[in-house]
């Protein structure tokens, strides 16, 4: 019997998927565990695997066709039955009918623009190959304007190719990023270099009077609800306390001096500070914890999963460092840094982007002295990290300069309590101000 491959569900809220490029085509064998395909979720752009082995008789959804979750988007061969048979069995309707009608941009590209002219023909026609509207050039005479999403004609114009000799993979034969890059490495293309009497490129502004609609992407679309619905529906409080950071910073220089030069760590201020944001939720477990609100229920954790906000073109995503309260300052640089180059590229897995039981967000690299954060359901709390800066402080009667750090606590009032909130702070305030405190 030909097996399915159906649309997995690749983040917790996830209900459907975008196909945005398919890495096998018909025809090629699949073993189960095999990356076949780049499936735009409500979260990220993440790579997809096979659960099943065989020959790939047909891919009943396109690149740029949307799938629920569970939904067939390829068919199998197993061994023994013939592909062409059952090619001819999957009627190419059920494919064609998911493909988008409007020219949405996909995740890679980050950008998007309102329906197309050719929105309510294409809706009319979609039963129609699919194959002709992807093969069809991105242009449609004389002076038509040619398909391309904004981020792929910024990069065609900056590698000096012209759009009009590139074939688009993007809905309906729209160009996008991927089509621009693989086309510069067909043709050996470069951006033209720049000589010392060139000005400076200027940033694409609107016309005077001009206006432009960008319709929210999946993962920008989820944002706006969840913490619509954070906001709404739990009742946040906050509390800040300032921390000297002399001491952290002493220890950095000495952490440094042991591994950036011998074994090429870099030992961040960050990474200090989430070592002891995981000591001081195992010391005030209440905060290490998640709410159900349908049954009233407060579970907590024995290992520290600490969620990190890390900064998208398109949003916000939280790559979870598990057990970090078991790490050495060494171990959460290394994994830490894997976890966010994989989040800016878009190459998490489902069980890194999920099951956090804390959330950090850290705006002090980009100078941001205080702010508060929005708790991120279903968990009770998440701490705003602000800049670590010499200020003039109060010491013994003495005005003298420090390293100060504003921390903001916000808490979910369902379950956390004020003085509960109070003495975390207190104790992140003790590990950092005495970080040998963390090693008792």
């Amino acid at each position: 019997m030909p097996a399915e491959i159906t649309m997995p569900q690749l983040s917790d809220t996830m209900t459907e998927g975008t196909l945005v490029k398919w890495l096998k085509k018909e025809g090629d064998s699949v073993k189960a565990g095999e990356i076949v395909a780049e499936v735009e979720t409500d979260k990220a752009t993440m790579e997809m695997e096979s659960f099943e082995s065989g020959t790939i008789a047909s891919i009943v959804v396109k690149e740029g066709g949307k799938a629920a979750v569970g939904e067939a988007i390829a068919i199998v061969a197993k061994a023994g039955e013939n592909v062409a048979d059952l090619k001819k069995a999957v009627p190419g309707a059920a494919a064609d009918a998911k493909l988008s009608t409007t020219s949405t941009e996909t995740a890679e590209d980050g950008e998007a623009e309102g329906p197309s002219q050719d929105a309510h023909k294409d809706a009319a026609h979609a039963s129609a190959p699919v194959a002709a509207a992807l093969e069809a050039p991105a242009h449609e005479g004389d002076g038509a304007r040619i398909k391309a999403s904004p981020l792929a004609r910024r990069v065609a114009k900056d590698l000096g190719l012209e759009l009009s000799s590139i074939k688009g993979s993007g809905p309906n034969g729209r160009i996008v990023q991927a089509d621009v890059v693989g086309a510069k490495d067909k043709s050996g293309a470069a951006a033209p270099a720049a000589t010392k009497s060139a000005a400076p490129a200027l940033p694409t502004r609107l016309a005077t009077g001009a206006t432009e609609k960008i319709t929210l992407n999946k993962m920008r679309q989820t944002i706006a609800n969840r913490l619509q619905l954070s906001k709404q529906t739990i009742p946040h409080f906050y509390e800040t306390v300032e921390i000297d950071m002399t001491a952290v910073t002493e220890l950095r220089k000495k952490l440094l001096e042991m591994y950036e030069k011998k074994e090429g760590v870099r030992i961040s201020i960050g990474d200090i500070i989430a070592k002891a944001v995981a000591s001081s939720l195992k010391a005030v477990p209440q905060l290490n914890a998640t709410f159900d609100d349908k049954t009233s229920t407060v579970t907590r954790f024995g290992d520290v999963n600490l969620g990190m906000a890390v900064a998208l073109p398109d949003g916000l995503i939280v790559p979870v460092l598990r057990s970090i309260d078991q790490m050495s300052f060494k171990e959460i640089r290394v994994k830490s840094t894997d976890l966010v180059d994989r989040a800016r590229g878009q190459k998490l897995k489902r069980d890194e982007m999920s099951g956090a039981t804390f959330t950090v967000s850290n705006l002090g690299l980009m100078g941001i002295r205080e702010f508060s954060a929005i708790v991120n359901p279903p968990e009770v709390g998440i701490l705003a990290i602000g800049a670590s800066v010499d200020r003039p402080v109060v010491r013994d009667g003495q005005i003298v300069v420090r390293n100060m750090m504003t921390v903001t606590l916000s808490c979910d009032h369902r379950v956390i309590d004020g003085a509960v909130a109070a003495s975390f702070l207190v104790t992140l305030k003790s590990f950092l101000e005495v970080p040998a405190l963390m090693l008792i």
